[in-house]
């Protein structure tokens, strides 16, 4: 028996600004500081202290491990980074306000840029500063490899072979993983696991820093999958 803990970080300075964010790397807000706390609080009543942990190459999912870990009392881990575990590149959109640009493009069309499985926001130019090929943590990879703009469809291409070549062998291993991830790239994770249709996972709803824990067999199997509450104290 193995377990997957899949964990959205806290609560970032740009979700409390009601601002798009994907790429860029903004950290959390205080809010999401205690939230992070809290939830590696809640592992630890719960007794659920992974073995592996896995983040993006994003601050605020990088700290919102780190605080869990130390909440739990694990701080000792090992931390594997993939940028493959990016939230969803949001192109053009990123840095702006959600409510401006539902006045600017109407409600219908930012709920698709956002909502939608397979529809892309505006991309970014290849000369904007905001390019991922301008920022140093993404050097070693080819430029066909970073997004200018994705949709939900593009992360989960990004997201399936981390699982395949990282995730699962931990799982068969019989490895106990906690993985901090975004609302996105864990709808990725998630849409395998549980077998989502396009259409159901692009309306799934990954909530900040509540864990989401997995349990399999000793075949790979998914048995069972529950959400824990995060820790009033």
């Amino acid at each position: 028996m193995s377990r997957v803990i899949l964990l959205r970080h806290g609560e970032s300075e740009w979700n409390l600004a009601n601002r798009f964010t994907g790429w860029t790397d903004v950290d959390l807000s205080e809010t999401g500081r205690a939230q992070a706390w809290a939830a590696g609080e809640t592992l630890a009543t719960a007794g659920l202290l992974p073995q592996v942990t896995f983040t993006s190459v994003l601050t605020r999912a990088i700290r919102t491990l780190w605080l869990a870990l130390d909440a739990s009392d694990r701080m000792w881990l090992p931390v594997h980074r993939d940028w493959r575990l990016n939230e969803r590149h949001y192109g053009a959109l990123q840095g702006e306000n959600k409510t401006d640009f539902e006045r600017r493009y109407g409600a219908e069309q930012v709920h698709a840029w956002r909502r939608s499985y397979a529809t892309r926001p505006p991309d970014l130019e290849w000369d904007d500063e905001r390019h991922p090929r301008f920022d140093p943590r993404y050097a070693a990879l080819e430029p066909g490899q970073l997004p200018a703009a994705e949709a939900l469809a593009d992360t989960v291409t990004r997201v399936r072979p981390w699982w395949s070549d990282t995730l699962r062998p931990c799982i068969e291993a019989g490895r106990d993983a906690l993985v901090v991830a975004h609302g996105n790239s864990l709808r990725a994770l998630i849409k395998d696991l549980e077998g989502y249709s396009d259409e159901g996972i692009a309306g799934l709803d990954v909530p900040l820093a509540e864990p989401l824990i997995y349990e399999f067999d000793r075949a790979g199997e998914l048995v069972d999958k529950t959400t824990l509450t995060l820790s009033e104290e």
